[in-house]
């Protein structure tokens, strides 16, 4: 087993990996819209989440040596189902293979994020 760390995505907010390389898959701790370089989430809007969301899966996927054509599912989490078409709208660009999916409204997500993404990926 291999942990994956990379500067280009937000450092874990808790006790944590960002990723984990195990038996051909790359396992993605959930991600939100943090963005690594101010340390925290910069846009307030679910469309600028996401967007920040795929830049940090991207960047782990590739530290891990793979790539988002190589995600087999995603368990996606909004904190209202109200932004579920917008979501998707950024979600269909940087996941055009159309990966297995899961996703749920919850009741909050950390740091007070919209949505957060987390991803299997083969390698």
């Amino acid at each position: 087993m291999k942990t994956i760390q990379t500067k280009h995505a937000p450092a874990a907010i808790g006790p944590y990996s960002q990723a984990k390389q195990a038996g051909g898959f790359v396992f993605l701790s959930g991600q939100i819209g943090i963005d690594p370089t101010a340390g925290k989430i910069v846009v307030s809007d679910i469309s600028g989440q996401a967007e920040q969301i795929c830049k940090n899966i991207k960047a782990i996927l590739k530290k891990a040596g793979t790539s988002m054509d190589n995600v087999v599912k995603t368990t996606c989490f909004l904190a209202d189902m109200k932004d579920f078409a917008a979501f998707n709208e950024i979600y269909a660009k940087y996941f055009p293979n159309k990966p297995a999916r899961s996703c749920v409204a919850v009741k909050d997500l950390p740091a007070g994020a919209l949505c957060e993404i987390e991803v299997i990926a083969v390698k």
